[in-house]
């Protein structure tokens, strides 16, 4: 994310050397702030500093959106996880097979169908899921980034303003 500045005067010029105070010498009082209760001070407030975003990198925004996709996908799958232990310790998993396997017992075979929810189907389509979330938020990420910057180049972009604690 590009953010500048609004006022360009409120850039320091690099080709000016910034100057010490004539009252002090080089060696004392590096690294204090000066007092605001010294003689001659003005109490000026906190410093605020205007910000306006007016584009945001698309790459930049995939790359970071791919990145947290990848990690909500893991987060996904420790979910599933800790649901499925629960709930196969409860043993719901055992009566929606029993319940299956009744249904498609037939009076011919004695077979009950076997085992229809188990470990392998749950995670199985967790993860199908959670790819699908991956390429999913990925792509809506970089597509919100690409219109946010058309509309900033046409309303002139977010504007946001920084300012110090008093």
């Amino acid at each position: 994310a590009a953010a500048r500045p609004i006022d360009p005067a409120a850039r320091p010029d690099p080709a000016r050397p910034t100057a010490r105070p004539a009252s002090r010498p080089a060696g004392q009082g590096a690294g204090r702030a000066p007092s605001g209760k010294a003689r001659g001070a003005v109490n000026r407030g906190p410093r605020r500093a205007r910000l306006q975003l007016r584009h945001i990198d698309t790459w930049s925004a995939l790359k970071i959106s791919l990145v947290l996709s990848i990690a909500l996908f893991f987060v996904w799958m420790v979910a599933v996880g800790i649901l499925y232990g629960v709930l196969s310790s409860l043993g719901v998993f055992d009566t929606v097979n029993d319940l299956i396997g009744q249904l498609a017992t037939t009076t011919e075979t004695t077979d009950g169908g076997g085992e229809v929810i188990t470990a392998g189907v749950v995670f199985g389509g967790a993860a199908v899921i959670g790819a699908i979330n991956i390429v999913l938020l990925t792509a809506l990420c970089t597509v919100g980034t690409f219109v946010y910057n058309l509309c900033s180049d046409l309303v002139g972009g977010l504007e946001v303003t920084l300012a110090e604690r008093d």
